[in-house]
């Protein structure tokens, strides 16, 4: 299997990587938006079931990836699409498959393009971006880190 990645994320667990769901999504207009809720709803659902820190703005870049990601894989691959999201160490991970083997390539920085830029946003709000090709088709993995001091204020409940 080919793979091309960037960036490094160690993977060590201070939360379990149990914490984890996956969708299958159809393929269909819907998608995009309901891949965003389901973001949302499972990072609501680790801070406050699960007690693990998740700030406003990992909440806000996380379905900032899944929305960039969904809309390529609907745009350049028919057919069903598989979202992944867990929490791997001090971070969240997105992986999205689809059925479309070729890799992603990001294009050359151009204020003056219109559109084309969610693959240039992902790579670099991500600290870690993989690309795979799968036996079929092809998964895209990002990692977003938990950790956040500019907003340390919003870690969700506290322990005690």
């Amino acid at each position: 299997m080919d793979s091309v990645s960037a960036g490094e994320g160690d993977g060590t667990a201070p939360h379990e990587t149990a914490l984890r769901t996956e969708v299958a999504l159809d393929g269909g207009s819907a998608d995009i938006g309901r891949a965003r809720d389901l973001a949302a709803a499972f990072l609501t659902e680790v801070r406050a079931g699960h007690r693990v820190p998740v700030p406003q703005r990992v909440m806000d870049l996380t379905q900032l990836m899944v929305s960039e990601l969904v809309t390529n894989s609907r745009k350049y691959a028919p057919g069903p699409i598989l979202m992944d999201l867990r929490i791997a160490g001090d971070a969240v991970e997105v992986a999205v498959w689809d059925s479309n083997s070729v890799l992603p390539v990001a294009r050359a920085a151009d204020a003056g393009r219109v559109g084309q830029h969610g693959l240039e946003i992902v790579m670099a709000v991500a600290q870690s971006f993989e690309a795979r090709r799968e036996p079929v088709g092809k998964r895209i993995t990002v990692c977003i880190a938990l950790a956040d001091d500019s907003d340390s204020t919003d870690i969700g409940p506290s322990p005690h």
